[in-house]
């Protein structure tokens, strides 16, 4: 009967009894964790789209109703404030104890990190052609760091008053302490891999930061884009006041660090307060983290493909890291003998003539030395699961190598 309850044209004849006047003709697809949610796109007869989310379990159901609790607190006042567009409930049907919701359909639809990574090199063309005097559309992750900028910059009280969580730095921590804890309960997580993280949170000084408003659960398959342009966020169950490292997470897996690194001095320039300097280190731990995570998902749910999954990828990490010499998640490990011999020769050359010497610069003429490189690249460390592997993906806001383009893709006529 579970089964029956949602295939996608039960979730059509949810829609038309949820909202009024909606008579459905066809239906989509729609990217979502596959564990916990059957989802499609209903297309009207007057067409419209309207999107439906319908839970499998009871957790789900109340992520859902946290969502919809969310979404209030988004006054028409506050998402005036925002460079982006949020989901809207457009009605709701419980059956069985759990809800299915409605929701108004967003444009744009969602990219894999690899396509993020290609539009914004090489951007779809706006659908109507700007004038002359128009001021030219950022890069897409211009977009992206303005966006997470002006959402980690709304006021706590917007989420305090929601009786939404809310957490002090040293909270965090120890919630991550916690669940580490849990992890390793279950016996299958390399053990180097718990020491490394272990290290991680017991280093006091990344964990000095102010808290913000953050999604909570920000990867690929919750942001749409339209024809280059950043158009929504969505999947708003997990909005909590805490660390805005969370949100940053799913960009270790883009393989070109440029791309984080736009993002954060986009994010620099339109937020409130600037990020920590340990924002990314803490999101590197946060990506590789999401594995455990996700691992203890599956051992809790008895789900044996997403355990099986995860120890794959967790033994790949634990290889990676060991191979790399990283000592911590976002730290970069000793360059190789060969390439240390050869900077150390360059070295020695170049301070036996006074013809060669130079001064280190980076691009924008700022010296280099020891005490100012950056922290290890976004994509230099740090695995997830993929949001649509198996039987469940993930929803920990880790990164993906998946991803869908299918959220306003083609529409099945409804029989």
């Amino acid at each position: 009967m579970g089964e029956v309850r949602t295939t996608p044209e039960l979730l059509a004849a949810v829609a038309a009894a949820a909202v009024p006047g909606v008579a459905p003709v066809a239906t989509g697809p729609s990217p979502d964790d596959a564990a916990d949610f059957r989802s499609c796109v209903v297309q009207d007869s007057e067409g419209r789209r309207w999107r439906v989310r319908s839970p499998l379990n009871t957790e789900a159901s109340m992520r859902l109703e946290t969502e919809h609790l969310v979404l209030q607190a988004f006054t028409p006042s506050v998402r005036s404030r925002l460079p982006f567009h949020l989901p809207t409930v457009a009605g709701s049907v419980a059956q069985d104890g759990l809800r299915t919701f409605v929701y108004s359909h967003l444009p744009g639809h969602t990219l894999s990190l690899r396509e993020f990574q290609r539009q914004n090199e090489h951007p779809e063309p706006p659908v109507h052609t700007p004038s002359p005097s128009a001021t030219p559309r950022a890069p897409l992750a211009v977009q992206l760091g303005r966006s997470l900028g002006c959402l980690h910059s709304l006021p706590r009280a917007l989420v305090m008053d929601a009786d939404l969580p809310a957490y002090s730095a040293e909270q965090c921590r120890k919630r991550m302490l916690h669940d580490l804890d849990q992890a390793a309960t279950t016996g299958l997580i390399p053990g180097d891999l718990l020491r490394r993280w272990e290290e991680a949170l017991e280093d006091t000084t990344l964990w000095q930061f102010s808290t913000r408003v953050v999604h909570g659960d920000l990867h690929e398959d919750n942001i749409t884009v339209d024809h280059g342009s950043l158009a929504s966020f969505t999947g708003w169950s997990d909005l909590h006041v805490g660390d805005p490292a969370v949100d940053f997470s799913w960009l270790v897996g883009m393989s070109d660090p440029a791309f984080a690194d736009t993002v954060i001095e986009a994010y620099s320039v339109a937020a409130v307060q600037p990020p920590d300097r340990h924002l990314l280190r803490r999101a590197h731990l946060k990506a590789e983290f999401a594995l455990a995570e996700w691992l203890v998902r599956g051992v809790d749910r008895g789900i044996t493909s997403m355990v099986d999954n995860a120890q794959r990828m967790l033994t790949t990490l634990a290889a990676d890291v060991r191979a790399s010499a990283s000592p911590s998640p976002g730290v970069a490990g000793p360059p190789p003998a060969s390439t240390a011999s050869a900077a150390a020769s360059g070295a020695d050359r170049a301070g036996d003539s006074d013809v060669d010497s130079v001064d280190r610069t980076d691009s924008d003429g700022r010296a280099l030395d020891g005490d100012s490189a950056p922290d290890g690249h976004p994509s230099d460390y740090g695995l997830s699961p993929d949001h649509h592997s198996g039987e469940g993906g993930s929803s920990t806001g880790g990164s993906s190598t998946g991803g869908s383009s299918a959220a306003s893709g083609s529409v099945t006529p409804t029989s």
